[in-house]
């Protein structure tokens, strides 16, 4: 049986105070590692990611760390075994985000979302409290929904870019979870083995996402597969590091078609299946065949960022003690053309086949679609 969702059930969403909570994060001392070494020398170095020396100076005589329950502002005070540290990160106004949501499904066990450009999905950097993830939680909190009373979970179980519209699936109770969460590992374990059982099993997926995108140049071919492993690179700004084309990475599975060509504005509207799941896959795979998406500020041709030349060691900090917003383009900027359009899966507990449609920015419809609505 299949189970057909086009438009909207209804929209939820809170407006963002203006500050948020801030964080608190916290350490035990170690007696290996940890016993003997200055407040200093601990979190400089620890956490040399979150702040350069002069940061992290600042963090200590501010009084936003703790010692066994006790305000610490000596940069120098010797650590022992056994200590409980604890840094409070002071509330900022995180930058500005859209928090309206649309229901395009929802059943007790899961609910898929059309999430807009510029909201981010789980918490990170400099969004912590703006996030789908937030929206979700309050929505249970306030009883608007079936949330609360099923022993719900409600947590996204995929990721779209900050920058990326449409289709976000969440899961409402734990089982739902695990469930949905295995669909989308079990895609993306299949690529990269080509053998025939391995290929009957993918036609066979629980999941599959079609995509729309906007992108920079005349695509030749109608349909192009694109089969480029995907790994990580030194970036600054990001910690664990960029996500770029890369040999020696994990394997990538896209299927591009061409939908529709713009000579005049040398551009190419595209529908993209993806059958694994690795972070900006479709933005890297575009770009690595010379067609980046229109408007993206930091991928380019060949699925590598625009500027690679690694930058030197700032040790300038914000007002909070960590670092100023790298100069460079990160994986969060927006300005790009993606959209989350379809969504076909088996349901988690029913096996009920499910598709699911988020409705298309107007830049990504074809002049077809485009006439149709008119």
């Amino acid at each position: 049986m299949l189970c057909t969702t086009t438009s909207p059930l209804n929209s939820f969403g809170s407006p963002w105070p203006d500050l948020n909570d801030g964080l608190f994060y916290s350490d035990a001392v170690s007696t290996t590692s940890d016993s003997g070494l200055t407040l200093i020398h601990f979190y400089s170095s620890k956490y040399k990611n979150s702040a350069p020396l002069q940061g992290w100076l600042q963090r200590i005589h501010n009084g936003q760390i703790t010692i066994d329950g006790e305000v610490v502002k000596e940069p120098k005070a010797i650590l022992r075994d056994g200590m409980e540290l604890v840094y409070h990160r002071l509330p900022w106004r995180e930058p500005d985000a859209p928090y309206l949501l649309q229901v395009l499904y929802e059943d007790d066990d899961m609910i898929a979302l059309n999430k807009p450009a510029g909201l981010q999905v789980l918490p990170g950097g400099l969004f912590q409290q703006r996030t789908v993830l937030m929206q979700l939680q309050w929505r249970a909190s306030k009883g608007s929904s079936s949330l609360e009373t099923q022993g719900s979970h409600p947590v996204p179980v995929h990721r779209l870019g900050r920058g990326t519209s449409g289709i976000l699936l969440c899961a409402k109770t734990k089982v739902a979870k695990t469930s949905l969460a295995a669909f989308f590992a079990e895609g993306t374990s299949l690529i990269g083995d080509s053998s025939n059982a391995n290929m009957e099993q993918s036609k066979r997926r629980k999941i599959s996402k079609i995509y729309r995108a906007l992108v920079n140049g005349i695509l030749k071919q109608d349909k192009i597969i694109i089969k480029q492993p995907i790994g990580t690179t030194r970036y600054p700004g990001v910690a664990k590091g960029l996500y770029v084309a890369s040999a020696s990475g994990k394997p990538a599975l896209s299927k591009v078609e061409v939908l529709e060509r713009d000579s005049q504005l040398n551009q190419t509207l595209v529908q993209v299946e993806i059958e694994s799941g690795r972070p900006h896959q479709i933005r890297i795979h575009l770009s690595f065949i010379g067609h980046p998406l229109l408007g993206d500020p930091l991928y380019d041709v060949g699925g590598q960022p625009m500027c690679f030349d690694s930058e030197h060691e700032d040790e300038s900090f914000a007002e909070d003690g960590g670092y100023e917003r790298p100069a460079k383009p990160v994986p969060g900027d927006c300005g790009y053309y993606l959209h989350a359009h379809q969504l076909v899966l088996s349901h988690p507990t029913t096996n009920e086949v499910i598709k699911i449609t988020a409705s298309l920015p107007p830049i990504l419809r074809t002049q077809a679609e485009t006439e149709e609505l008119m």
